[in-house]
């Protein structure tokens, strides 16, 4: 039987860059894309970060069936969603998979796969260079959104507090101050969860 190693953390703590290199890593883990109806960034393709679909194409999921969970938040450039689906890219009969996603989703998604089935990754940076990360990104953008970017840097103080991770029973962390070390910390969990 899989498992579903489920990474998590405060925006900006790097869990893009450590997922794309535990996937290297970890060649037997698989990916799983989420979907989204907030616009790409530049640089990202639909079903390589995430299947990036309007409303009616979400709609349609719903009536479906489909939508496992789904997150709505209120941005500066309108309400954005994101959620995953039942779609047929989740075996756990034959597979071991790495997803990046919120406290939220992996709660749904312990109440949807099993939370015998979930391995929760907590990623963790130190708010000042989160920050720093998080405008540096925003700077490289062809239209950066900095606004956007504080609403969802103070969002995280509220959806990840102490209290939302201990009910969750999310108490191993991995600091990301140095990208080697943490990389080597999480694969030695994989590892020991019999990948």
């Amino acid at each position: 039987m899989g498992k579903i190693y489920y990474m998590m953390g405060k925006s900006s703590s790097g869990k893009d860059t450590l997922y794309r290199e535990i996937l290297k890593r970890c060649p037997r883990l698989r990916k799983v894309a989420l979907y989204t109806t907030r616009p790409p960034r530049e640089g990202e393709k639909s079903g390589v970060q995430y299947y990036f679909v309007g409303e009616t194409k979400l709609r349609e999921l719903e009536a479906a069936g489909k939508v496992v969970e789904l997150r709505e938040y209120h941005t500066i450039h309108g309400i954005w969603k994101y959620f995953t689906v039942d779609d047929g890219q989740i075996d756990l009969y034959h597979h071991s998979y790495l997803i990046i996603g919120t406290l939220e989703s992996y709660e749904k998604m312990q109440k949807f796969y099993g939370a015998e089935n979930l391995f929760p990754l907590y990623i963790e940076v130190d708010d000042g260079e989160r920050l720093a990360r998080a405008i540096e990104r925003e700077r490289g953008q062809a239209e950066p959104k900095y606004r956007e970017m504080c609403r969802r840097f103070l969002a995280d103080e509220e959806d990840f507090r102490e209290e939302n991770l201990a009910r969750l029973g999310i108490n191993r962390r991995f600091e990301n101050t140095d990208i080697e070390i943490c990389l080597e910390k999480i694969i030695e969990e994989i590892q020991n969860g019999q990948l």
